[in-house]
């Protein structure tokens, strides 16, 4: 069965040429819509106080989404913080770094940013160890980012600054499309909400270990996932998936990895930090002295002679 029409679980882009997914339209001629199944609504003032975390006990700060920059500063202005000029910002992505500059300064020496990559995000706050991190979270979230920070031994203190909820999704009829497209676990959450167990549902896309997994657990078909070695991005995996269809391939479903690939990573750096304890070199055994008669009779000269000496 081909794809035709496309739900994307994601706000519309401000610029759909740029989006993309706009690449999808042109190359399959494809109809891509846009709706989000979740929103982040930011914790109050009260409630971020309940968690008794000091900002200005910190020394830099870690963002993974541009939500979590919005709350965090609309938090300083609302307990009145003022964040010094030397705090610190580390941040998953460029365009997450450069939405800084909404609040801040843009400084290179003070904000620092990874490629996207898990494991690129964990190697640069390592190389800061002397700095005490704020790990700015929404609920729920991923639990390998705190986890490798605990493994490495930093000091750092995680602050809740959003919550997930279900976004209204009365408007959509999930059966005028083809292919659904998931970006996190939530997401899969809101669409069970909104259709319990829907007969015939299309097809199923994911981004991350962590959707695949909840899509699974909930008994749906994942027909497409990403990232993998062979495509990196959600749009190349549907781009791939929508090609080999139209070649008349028979695509299976995924089958996910008992691991994700984040906690993989996780391991394999605690492994690699373990010093084997030095085996102690054996000291070489003294060399057995052998008397002859020869031997016996040169002493007994040699402590003669010394007598006569003395006297």
């Amino acid at each position: 069965m081909k794809v035709k029409k496309i739900l994307v679980s994601q706000p519309a882009p401000a610029v759909a040429e740029k989006s993309p997914y706009h690449e999808l339209v042109l190359k399959h001629r494809v109809d891509v819509r846009f709706h989000p199944f979740i929103k982040l609504e930011g914790v109050t003032l009260k409630e971020f106080r309940s968690q008794r975390v000091e900002i200005l006990e910190h020394s830099a700060v870690i963002f993974t989404s541009r939500t979590t920059i919005d709350n965090f500063f609309r938090i300083c202005e609302q307990a009145r913080i003022t964040i010094p000029e030397g705090m610190k910002y580390f941040c998953n992505t460029e365009a997450v770094a450069l939405y800084l500059q909404k609040y801040i300064v843009y400084r290179k020496r003070k904000i620092f940013f990874a490629d996207g990559t898990f494991s690129a995000l964990v190697e640069l706050i390592a190389k800061h160890k002397d700095e005490k991190f704020l790990l700015t979270l929404s609920e729920p979230h991923k639990p390998e980012l705190p986890m490798a920070l605990e493994k490495m031994k930093l000091r750092f203190d995680k602050v809740i600054l959003a919550r997930t909820v279900s976004a209204d999704l009365s408007d959509v009829d999930i059966a005028d499309y083809d292919l659904l497209v998931f970006y996190s676990p939530s997401e899969i959450t809101s669409l069970l909400g909104a259709f319990p167990r829907p007969n015939g549902s299309p097809r199923i896309a994911t981004f991350g270990h962590g959707t695949a997994k909840a899509a699974v657990g909930e008994g749906l078909t994942v027909s497409v996932m990403a990232p993998t070695p062979e495509v990196p991005s959600m749009t190349k995996a549907i781009d791939l998936y929508i090609h080999k269809l139209d070649s008349g391939e028979e695509v299976p479903p995924v089958t996910l990895e008992e691991q994700s690939p984040d906690l993989a990573f996780i391991q394999s750096q605690a492994l690699k930090g373990r010093k084997t304890k030095p085996v102690a070199a054996k000291a070489p055994a003294p060399k057995a002295v052998v008397t002859t008669k020869k031997s016996v009779s040169a002493a007994r000269k040699s402590v003669t002679a010394g007598a006569a000496a003395k006297k």
